[in-house]
């Protein structure tokens, strides 16, 4: 039984020692100080020596490299009972200098294999996992040994007997590798000797993934889930499967959650499970962050802390930033300029130059164009920037977009765009993706991409006007023309800033750290948008936390910070064997901090569960780098998986992972479904327009009616056929029907959710009701400025969309079908119509047949009439103006 030793708080004050402790396994030994862990063996009797003191006691520790530590503030008490310790241990003096005789090397050699093999041996015989961290302080002996007898072969080759070249065979076996199939005999014996218990913790058996995932109690333990594959089940036996086998107490169990709602679903379904169990008496801790937080911080320092309802939840802190953000605008003239420049004139990233236009529409020949807020079309977003940062100052200007030129050889290059300053007769030429050093040539005012993005372009802009005479006038409150493009909101600035704040606290950045990340971003950033968004940032979060310390409150960020220092730092004793953290795709930086810290003494297992395809709340703090990167923080452990899913049919099962599994940084996952298929699973339906929407999902409705009354549709357990309307956004419950109740509600429960409530959530049939370009998947969605806050961010282009729209799929037990509009398909239908997974009908079940407009890619071409007559052009305009000049192109 291995025995503790470290400082009292007092001893520690006044001695100034550090925090430490050391844990004592017969001659194995473990070091803490500081947070950092250091394993090593006792072998003389001078690596430790107690000295006594009035009253405390002092630790010398003496490593074989020469290096020293003392450590004070050890109570009197335990130094006695330390050097107790020490004497009956018997350890030999301290060697002469030198290497290890060949007899003490063989000893040692020996008592090694036999620790090795006793690994092994405890493991079956006890039906317990060996872990990393046991097999770490082994391995870590290993090399110690070799420190010591560099030429071990050589010194067995010459003074060793059989028998000692029969032990330095097994010294030379790959340890590790017998170990884990240690551990995997145990497993495979466990499914046998436990298999009642297997069958009865929950209503159904588990499987043998779950199986698996209960018995390895390796120290580090990430479950990889698919969606619908029983992760809570899995959390709720290992729980109940650890206390049963004797491993840790209940009081030492502690299961975490997200929310209140889904730490009473693990606490109601570990109940339930005991119960089966006949384990009476028997309850499991399952808490939220928010209250473990409170309760660390509670004990450890003696005062309860105050975290704010708007500090918590994500909408009302949207809106308690809104006030504050208006409050700074009335109260600075400054601020209120920097917070519009910004949403007009930068609310939206450059490209990288290499990129296509991302074009706002296109002219009758098909050339993509953007709009400015003067409601110029530019064929450029730089040269929008510019003549968005002139409208916003005042400044009067004239355009002149870039012609392309064909030289001699017929090659073709375009000139700059130019802008002409008739005021100050004075002429500008961008050139975008051109040369790198401005100049001003003939009285012209040249720039490049360069300067623009670093911030030289417009500075240089500013000088030069002033020079000739006109003073820049930025006004929040210029009337924009009727034709202007859409600046950025406010709400979605305020609510971009919100989530900027949640990552930076919970990856411990401040201001100057993310400056010197913006610093070292690529140099074909736009660094300009991302300076003046750090300068009203750098307000902004003084006014959050200002308001904080007005109501004597934290945030919720803080908190969690503030909780896993007092642990790191050993103010707060953690009680608990066995953390289990559930939807950890979902984890912040703080909260896989406080995990960590949880868990950190030696022993201790920490268990997180997540699917990172389902990770859709980076809005409020949410990283995926945690669940993706779990081993790449020096974690060591097993990561296991969870393929088999009870809900989707195999169809919706391939068809979602195929699309998610797009983006290389989502972790790979081969999804196997035991559910039954429906024919169709997956179907889309267009409507005229979108008006015709919700006449269409209402028939769609009336078709699932008819069927499920004809036994061709059939509800779970025999109650009401489940339908979800899952709706990008909240606005998205118009297209619900209203009579829905009156005409199928005693057969047929029809629920409209967004589809980040439905996380978690499942439905006999799935309804998606506005698949619709430039609202779902939201263009404007995953900020590149959040890269400043996050040291890891997923760089695929719309991810965090992307992922939601795989919930959306996921949520189905039979079937999903997306509705969509003529010539606005959302690109993710586009993307299911060209992987071959859907085809798109009319509210007939007819195919949709039509001809893709050729320049936006989006409307389809149409017939239609003008004052000059019939013509065809594409159904989005005006935004696509696109006609063919071959009329007949229209099948």
């Amino acid at each position: 039984m291995a025995d503790e030793w470290y400082p009292s708080s007092w001893g520690r004050l006044l001695t100034r020692s550090p925090h430490w402790w050391l844990r004592l396994d017969g001659i194995q030994a473990e070091l803490g100080v500081d947070g950092e862990r250091v394993p090593f063996q006792l072998v003389h009797d001078r690596q430790l020596q107690v000295v006594r003191g009035p009253a405390w006691s002092s630790l010398q520790v003496h490593f074989d490299d020469g290096r020293s530590l003392a450590l004070g503030g050890l109570p009197a008490a335990q130094g006695r009972h330390l050097r107790d310790v020490l004497h009956d241990l018997r350890l030999p003096p301290m060697p002469s200098p030198g290497a290890l005789p060949f007899e003490q090397l063989h000893t040692q050699l020996r008592q090694w294999l036999r620790d090795a093999a006793g690994l092994l041996e405890s493991g079956g015989a006890e039906r317990r996992w060996i872990t990393t961290q046991q097999q770490a302080r082994l391995l870590a002996r290993r090399q110690a040994l070799l420190d010591q007898a560099p030429a071990l072969e050589a010194l067995f080759a010459r003074f060793g007997d059989d028998d000692a070249q029969r032990d330095l065979h097994d010294w030379n076996l790959d340890w590790p590798s017998e170990w884990a199939q240690g551990n995997q005999q145990m497993a495979a014996e466990e499914r046998a000797l436990a298999a009642e218990f297997f069958a009865r913790v929950e209503r159904r058996p588990l499987t043998d993934e779950q199986v698996q995932a209960v018995v390895c109690f390796d120290n580090r333990v990430q479950l990889v889930a698919a969606a619908g594959s029983g992760k809570t089940s899995t959390l709720v036996a290992k729980a109940a499967y650890a206390i049963q086998r004797g491993f840790v107490t209940p009081a030492q169990v502690l299961m975490l959650a997200f929310n209140k709602d889904a730490a009473n679903e693990l606490q109601a379904r570990s109940t339930q499970a005991l119960e089966r169990l006949e384990m009476e008496g028997v309850q499991i801790q399952a808490r939220t962050f928010h209250a473990l937080g409170l309760q660390i911080i509670s004990e450890a320092s003696g005062h309860r802390p105050h975290v704010p309802g708007w500090a918590i939840d994500a909408a009302a802190g949207i809106e308690r930033l809104a006030e504050l953000v208006d409050d700074l605008k009335d109260r600075s003239v400054a601020f209120r300029t920097q917070w519009d420049m910004f949403r007009l004139v930068f609310g939206r990233d450059l490209p990288p130059l290499e990129a296509p236009l991302p074009a706002e529409g296109h002219d009758r020949d098909g050339r993509p164009w953007v709009g400015t807020l003067q409601g110029e079309r530019m064929r450029c977003t730089e040269q929008r920037v510019i003549a968005d940062w002139l409208f916003y100052n005042g400044v009067d200007y004239q355009y002149r977009e870039a012609v392309q030129l064909r030289t001699a050889d017929d090659t073709v290059h375009a000139e700059a765009a130019e802008f002409h300053y008739p005021q100050a007769g004075l002429r500008h030429q961008h050139r975008a993706r051109g040369e790198t050093i401005a100049r001003a040539h003939g009285g012209v005012l040249q720039t490049t991409s360069a300067q623009l993005r670093d911030g030289q372009a417009l500075q240089l802009l500013a000088d030069r006007l002033d020079e000739h005479g006109i003073a820049l006038d930025p006004n929040p409150d210029r009337e924009l023309p009727a034709q202007a493009a859409a600046p950025m909101p406010d709400e979605e600035l305020v609510g971009l800033m919100r989530s900027f704040i949640a990552h930076a606290k919970s990856n411990a950045m401040d201001l100057d750290a993310m400056a010197a990340r913006l610093r070292q971003l690529p140099e074909d950033r736009f660094k300009e948008r991302y300076r003046r968004f750090l300068q009203l940032a750098a307000p902004v979060m003084q006014a959050w936390d200002d308001a904080l310390h007005a109501c004597g409150g934290i945030d919720f960020e803080d908190m969690l910070n503030r909780a896993a220092d007092l642990i790191e730092q050993g103010h707060y004793r953690s009680p608990y064997q066995l953390v289990m953290a559930d939807e950890f795709q979902d984890a912040s930086r703080a909260r896989a901090r406080l995990c960590d810290a949880l868990a950190a003494p030696p022993g201790r297992h920490l268990f997180v569960v997540g699917d990172d395809w389902q990770s859709i709340n980076r809005f409020a703090g949410a990283d995926l780098s945690v669940m993706a990167g779990f081993f790449d923080d020096g974690r060591t452990g097993q990561r296991l998986h969870l393929q088999q899913t009870f809900r989707c049919p195999q169809t919706l099962c391939d068809v979602s992972s195929r699309f998610i599994s797009r983006n290389p940084a989502q972790l790979p996952k081969q999804v196997r479904s035991l559910a039954a298929e429906h024919v169709p699973v997956l179907q889309a339906v267009q409507a005229g327009n979108r008006e015709q929407l919700g006449a269409v999902i209402a028939a769609h409705l009336a078709d699932l009616h008819r069927q499920l009354l004809a036994g061709q549709r059939s509800a779970r357990d025999g109650g009401k056929l489940q339908v979800f309307v899952l709706g990008r956004y909240n606005s998205d419950r118009s297209l619900l029907p209203d009579d829905w109740q009156a005409r199928f509600g005693q057969s047929m429960q029809v629920q409209f959710l967004t589809i980040h409530r439905s996380k978690g959530c499942e439905a006999d049939h799935v309804i998606i009701p506005a698949l619709l370009e430039r609202r779902f998947p939201n263009l404007r969605a995953d900020d590149p400025v959040l890269a400043l806050a996050m040291p890891e961010g997923d760089t695929f282009p719309l991810a965090e969309e992307r992922r939601l729209f795989y919930v959306a799929l996921t949520r189905a037990r039979q079937s999903v079908a997306l509705f969509t509009v003529q010539g606005r398909h959302s690109p993710f239908l586009d993307e299911l119509v060209r992987d071959g997974a859907v085809q798109v009908t009319r509210g007939d079940g007819k195919p949709v047949v039509e001809q893709r407009c050729p320049a936006c890619g989006t409307g389809v071409l149409v017939h239609r009439q003008s004052q000059y007559g019939p013509f065809v052009g594409c159904s989005s305009y005006p935004r696509c103006e696109y006609k063919p000049r071959t009329p007949a192109l229209l099948r």
